[in-house]
């Protein structure tokens, strides 16, 4: 094999690994939401715990979703962290925004989804600063 070669395959192989460190980021994130937002479901339905916290919930669980996220998907990489954080935090909202249009039948444009998206890419950001650095 010649060093050209080589080097294309060694490339190859650390983007799917990448990418593999990005979709097992994902599924923990999200395993982490439904966990979270299935406690709150049952805490609503049988307490007498009030659904104005709903907001809060669903913005404290992105943001930790998207950090862990974030992390252990810049722990799959080599380099640039921050970008393969912000990319899980990229994905994480268009997934969840792609849920919330089949759910409301429509896209809707509002502070909610610019919210999303500022926090899941500001979360993931800081969750693959901290997965590359915290690397073993």
């Amino acid at each position: 094999m010649k060093a050209d070669e080589k080097s294309k395959s060694i490339v190859s192989e650390e983007k799917g690994s990448s990418v593999m460190a990005l979709l097992k980021g994902l599924l923990i994130g999200y395993c982490i939401t439904c966990v979270v937002f299935l406690v709150y479901s049952l805490l609503l339905t049988h307490t007498s715990v009030s659904d104005k916290y709903l907001s809060i919930v669903a913005a404290g669980t992105t943001i930790i979703s998207v950090i862990v996220a974030g992390f252990d998907t810049a722990r799959g990489a080599r380099s640039r962290g921050w970008l393969w954080g912000i990319g899980a935090g990229a994905v994480y909202a268009l997934i969840l925004l792609l849920i919330m249009t089949i759910v409301q039948k429509g896209f809707y444009y509002d502070s909610r989804t610019v919210t999303l998206m500022v926090l899941s890419l500001a979360g993931g950001g800081l969750g693959g600063v901290l997965g590359i650095n915290l690397k073993r």
